[in-house]
């Protein structure tokens, strides 16, 4: 049963957040992970806001933090929230999908060190940050719901991944809160399963060979868009996205986006 919860929001989701924390109670049995898009210039209040709409303590959590249930976590501004067995990395890594923090580390760390733990949810937002991150979820046995595009404030990425996946359930926000109970049952107990040292990818992610774009990707025609070096491209399913050996990522909505920005700039 899951007891990882992460959840990405963008445009329309400091509306969004609180509405489906707030009827959680103070001692849920899990770890609510948040990535809000946030400028990186700007101090976050959102612990703040969700620690005063909600039963729940917020955070922005330190390097190496230990997780324990009954808390929310926030990524903070400027920085990836990522999730090893049992503790928190909180990097400094290039931006993916032109964003730091980004949804899709945090959801592709969470599935690859917590598995079928995870339940993963996709809200409000822009473009299609989260959606390869919501797939590894669903690969690796996790729990995928989105958001009800047709009520959320921007659908864009709630649709995005919706054709890209098939979610376990599309729910309006009133109704999230009620199925993450009903999922989230099992008394808390942290697990941790050996496994022999893996490789740090530049954006201190650390995964298996197998799993290591710079080993696994095909070399790409086009550049980064970002810092111009060498793109690597890598297949998630159906899903293709880029990342380059800085470690900037993208989906091929972030490309295209990359590359206007580019022409504009020019």
């Amino acid at each position: 049963m899951p007891n990882i919860i992460v959840i990405g929001a963008s445009a329309g989701g400091i509306e969004a957040l609180p509405e489906i924390l707030r009827p959680l109670p103070a001692d849920l049995q899990a770890a609510v992970f948040v990535v809000l898009h946030v400028a990186a210039e700007s101090p976050s209040v959102l612990p703040q806001i969700l620690s005063r709409a909600c039963l729940l303590k917020a955070v922005h959590p330190m390097d190496g933090e230990p997780v324990v249930p009954s808390r929310i976590y926030v990524a903070p501004p400027d920085h990836h929230m990522m999730i090893e067995p049992g503790r928190i990395r909180i990097t400094h890594g290039p931006r993916e999908n032109w964003h730091r923090p980004a949804i899709d580390p945090l959801f592709r760390s969470a599935a690859r060190s917590h598995g079928k733990r995870v339940l993963g949810i996709v809200l409000s937002g822009n473009l299609d940050d989260g959606t390869v991150g919501l797939h590894i979820v669903k690969s690796e046995g996790g729990v995928a719901i989105v958001q009800d595009p047709d009520e959320a404030m921007f659908a864009s990425m709630p649709r995005s991944a919706l054709r890209s996946l098939k979610a376990d359930f599309v729910l309006p926000l009133r109704a999230i809160a009620g199925k993450i109970l009903e999922l989230a049952q099992e008394p808390w107990k942290e697990k941790f399963i050996a496994a022999k040292p893996a490789a740090r990818t530049p954006e201190g992610e650390k995964m298996s060979e197998e799993r290591d774009e710079r080993i696994s990707g095909t070399p790409s025609v086009f550049t980064c868009p970002d810092c111009n070096g060498t793109l690597w491209e890598l297949q998630e399913g159906d899903l293709l996205h880029f990342r380059c050996r800085m470690g900037h990522a993208f989906s091929d909505d972030g490309m295209h986006t990359g590359y206007s920005d580019c022409v504009e700039a020019a």
